[in-house]
């Protein structure tokens, strides 16, 4: 049987960073408003993943790491009410630097928290201060060591490459530092810059500068090569693990298994259809208490089927299999097929038994190539 994750969704924030278009709240007025809603919405929500077993749990947001024991508790509790939780499953909360303290670090294994995901970002002090993070490199590495001394040994690191005025070596020094500790697990995104940011007005304005992107495809590039040194795997475009640790909760996403998202915006899938949250905490918490789920969703038509499954297998060192795509039908074979030629031919996507996936090239394109092999009517 197919197993599923949980994710859940904590809207609140310390403050705004200047990058960041998620949703969240940087008052935590209506935090245990919200946390009701959760609680209430975990029950209304319990027949969409038919009765499957839960694999992975996940705390996003937001700062979920703002959320006190007591307040993680009661949402672990009433989700193993509802849910059967597998012996072994991977719990995981992202958290800021700033939040974990020893004490803090037991509470939660003392849950059943086996997982963190650390946004660090930078460990250059000017660079946070621009993103308008509330931590610093020393806060950072602090956190690093609390959380090895406390004795997690599941652990990841976001780190943000194309920061204003860096460089492949200003990069380098980056991983180094992080390198300084036994990280099993690693998230290296590109700086965005995305509409309705304090990040997109500083750029229109020229108060920030960019690199090139000539220096980020080198950054990107050194990156795959010098992790790989460490022998960290490039599993997926932003990801990279030491052999057998990769992330689960999210290379279920990317393997196209179901999973309920809780929490105000946030998405849920089951296989056959997708639905999203409202991104409104108050319209959310209102719509809960009256019992009924602030949600929209779609049927997802085979098209969609195929086009999602291009989206989320490309991205990964598993890429496509023939087969699969074979399964689907006839056209999207054909399509597929010759839409994929192109690729091969420059070489920026590795063909191998029936199996294609991206070369280092091709993931400095990926978006490019997989809406090029999208099917449209």
């Amino acid at each position: 049987m197919i197993l599923a994750g949980i994710y859940i969704h904590i809207p609140f924030c310390r403050q705004k960073c200047h990058y960041c278009n998620f949703h969240f709240a940087v008052s935590q007025r209506n935090k245990s408003l919200l946390i009701d809603a959760i609680l209430l919405e975990i029950d209304l929500s319990k027949d969409y993943l038919d009765n499957r077993s839960i694999q992975t749990l996940y705390f996003g947001g937001g700062t979920p790491s703002l959320l006190k024991p007591s307040e993680l508790e009661s949402i672990l509790q009433k989700i193993h009410s509802v849910y059967r939780i597998e012996t072994g499953a991977e719990i995981t909360l992202e958290a800021n630097p700033d939040d974990i303290q020893p004490g803090y670090l037991n509470d939660l294994k003392e849950l059943g928290i086996n997982r963190l995901s650390l946004g660090v970002q930078s460990f250059d002090d000017d660079i946070l201060q621009l993103l308008n993070r509330s931590h610093n490199a020393k806060d950072a590495i602090r956190s690093i060591q609390n959380i090895v001394d406390a004795g997690f040994d599941d652990f990841s690191i976001d780190l943000i490459f194309g920061m204003p005025g860096s460089d492949v070596d200003s990069w380098k020094k980056q991983l180094d530092q992080a390198l300084e500790f036994p990280v099993p697990h690693f998230s290296f995104y590109n700086l965005t810059v995305e509409k309705r940011t304090a990040l997109n007005h500083l750029v229109k304005t020229k108060q920030v500068i960019l690199p090139e992107e000539e220096i980020m495809a080198r950054q990107f590039s050194f990156t795959h090569s010098y992790m790989a040194e460490k022998g960290y795997e490039h599993y997926e475009i932003s990801n990279y693990a030491l052999p057998g640790r990769y992330a689960r909760h999210n290379t279920a996403y990317w393997k196209g298994e179901p999973y309920l998202g809780i929490g105000p915006s946030a998405h849920s899938f089951n296989g056959i259809s997708r639905q999203w949250n409202i991104a409104n905490n108050g319209r959310y918490i209102n719509s809960i208490q009256q019992g009924f789920l602030p949600f929209e969703s779609e049927w997802l038509t085979p098209e969609d089927h195929y086009n999602e499954y291009l989206l989320t297998r490309m991205r990964t060192m598993w890429g496509c299999e023939l087969d699969d795509i074979r399964n689907m039908g006839n056209v999207f074979e054909r399509h597929f097929l010759n839409n994929i030629a192109p690729y091969l031919g420059d070489g920026r996507v590795i063909a191998q038994e029936g199996n294609f996936s991206l070369s280092l090239q091709g993931m400095l394109f990926a978006d490019a190539i997989t809406s090029g092999l999208f099917f449209h009517e």
